[in-house]
């Protein structure tokens, strides 16, 4: 994935564009070559979107570190969870609770705007799986102690069946990514109005990993309020389809990396504590405005 976000960078910042316009306005593009050239300009409007997403995750590392223990499970196995198709997705009270995307924004330019976005993601490790672990854990960790059973011991890459006694871990509240972003939009089909009806966009997102975690270590946890856990980065690519005067329907992915140094596990602050880098792919969709 690493080398995808990368190649998205290049694209973002070296492809070359030329934008010229005549005395009737006309805004001509480099990039692509449109059968019809736009004759409006985007410099100074605004947009918001919102829509939904899917995600996928690579395999990842998590440090657990506290009193009585230290260990590193590899390599573990995710996914998201998104919400069955219900009036949940249309209810204003209830349309935080699917994995959403909001983003609000404004062009400085004709073809370049910064935005601030929220992707409200799922991550769920697959519980009950088999993972390597190296590191140790005694007979009793955190304080008060809680007792670990038959996984208490010295690993050295050894695999161990990780199951709901002695962990469940997830961001579902969510894994969420709050971010300012970049983003460049070049016409890919314009109407003989002048009027763009087909774009492509291209951007990059920073930002920082607010989830609320669900976490039971040994049985210890709960379903914890929302906390800075990291940073991120992404990038993402998508085509736009404008379908009557400023609303339009996209599509785009998104490849992106987090570090994540304070993921709350027992609650028991100070004490307890999780790190995670984790790699992403989401997939979302959002109706937008443009005014």
């Amino acid at each position: 994935m690493k080398y995808i976000l990368w190649f998205l960078l290049a694209a973002l910042i070296g492809t070359t564009q030329v934008i010229a316009q005549d005395n009737e306005g006309i805004i001509k593009r480099g990039i692509f070559k449109p059968k019809n050239q736009r004759t409006e300009s985007n410099k100074g409007k605004f947009f918001i979107h919102w829509g939904y997403n899917f995600s996928s995750y690579n395999k990842s590392d998590i440090h657990f570190k506290g009193t009585g223990y230290d260990f590193t499970l590899h390599n573990v196995k995710a996914g998201d969870r998104p919400s069955k198709l219900s009036l949940d997705y249309i209810n204003p009270a209830r349309i935080t609770i699917p994995q959403f995307n909001f983003h609000f924004g404004y062009f400085f330019k004709d073809n370049y705007t910064i935005s601030l976005g929220w992707d409200h993601m799922k991550y769920v490790m697959d519980i009950p799986q088999r993972v390597r672990i190296t590191g140790f854990i005694e007979d009793h960790v955190s304080e008060p102690g809680i007792p670990t059973g038959d996984k208490a011991g010295t690993y050295d890459g050894e695999y161990i069946e990780v199951d709901a006694d002695m962990l469940t871990f997830e961001h579902t509240d969510g894994y969420n990514f709050a971010s300012v972003g970049i983003e460049r939009y070049d016409d890919v089909l314009v109407n003989h109005k002048g009027k763009q009806v087909l774009t492509m966009e291209t951007g990059l997102d920073v930002g920082l990993i607010v989830p609320r975690s669900d976490v039971r270590f040994f049985g210890e946890g709960k379903n914890h309020y929302w906390n800075i856990a990291g940073y991120g980065a992404s990038a993402k690519a998508g085509i736009q389809y404008r379908f009557w005067k400023g609303m339009y329907f996209q599509g785009s992915y998104k490849i992106g990396n987090t570090q994540m140094n304070s993921i709350r596990t027992t609650g028991r602050r100070g004490i307890d504590n999780a790190k995670q880098n984790i790699w992403f792919f989401e997939n979302y969709w959002v109706l937008g405005v443009r005014f």
